[in-house]
């Protein structure tokens, strides 16, 4: 059990790490995405570069990576525990990828498919991601901040999962995966853009927005 969670562990991370968003805007126009728009290598951002079509492609990659790997997890015989574990590398892959010198996107569309397919595999309604999207979608329709949806609703998944009497795996894993994306919006350099605003500022903008600044058209266009 010991060597197949830790093949999964490191062949989820591997998983993760490809950076199928970074490749299609390489090949297809010829540019890094880490050097174009918001400077993310995600989704949302390639489909600023190239096409939509090229972006949901992308994206259902990203989004079927993590569930795949928990998948495979739960079909080899771990436990949920190590489920989570696997889930968590695919995760943490994409935001950190050994391919990209451990830069990487948000990693939003990976945590949910993670989010999704754990309680699906044991018989329980994902009702952490049923919350999470009517948190996302009140927030874009009525506050058009999505990032601020994003933030909330994850933040919603390990409070969701206790409050349902989910395992102590699941709201820990899930308690993981909020402070997975709450890192990795905080923890990268200051953009020059930004660079006439406070600490503080930068990092409430940061929780709020993902971004430096709360302009989201300077911010998008600054590279």
């Amino acid at each position: 059990m010991v060597t197949r969670l830790v093949l999964l562990v490191v062949g989820g991370y591997l998983l993760g790490s490809l950076p199928l968003t970074y490749l299609v805007a390489k090949l297809s126009r010829g540019i890094d995405l880490r050097r174009y728009g918001s400077g993310s290598v995600g989704a949302t951002n390639l489909t600023r570069a190239t096409s939509k079509w090229a972006g949901m492609s992308a994206g259902a990659f990203d989004f079927g990576k993590g569930m795949l790997m928990v998948w495979a997890a739960q079909a080899v015989g771990l436990g949920i525990g190590a489920q989570v574990a696997v889930g968590m590398a695919v995760i943490i892959g994409h935001n950190w990828s050994v391919f990209l010198r451990f830069s990487g996107g948000r990693g939003i569309l990976t945590t949910l498919g993670v989010a999704l397919i754990l309680p699906l595999v044991h018989g329980l309604t994902p009702w952490g991601v049923i919350a999470g999207l009517s948190i996302v979608a009140v927030c874009l329709l009525v506050l058009r901040n999505l990032p601020l949806g994003v933030a909330g609703g994850v933040a919603s998944l390990p409070l969701v999962s206790w409050g349902v009497g989910e395992p102590l795996s699941l709201n820990l894993g899930f308690l993981a995966m909020f402070l997975v994306v709450v890192i990795k919006r905080l923890a990268v350099p200051r953009a020059a853009i930004a660079a006439s605003l406070s600490t503080r500022e930068v990092l409430f903008n940061r929780l709020l927005f993902d971004r430096d600044i709360r302009d989201r058209e300077a911010w998008i266009h600054r590279i």
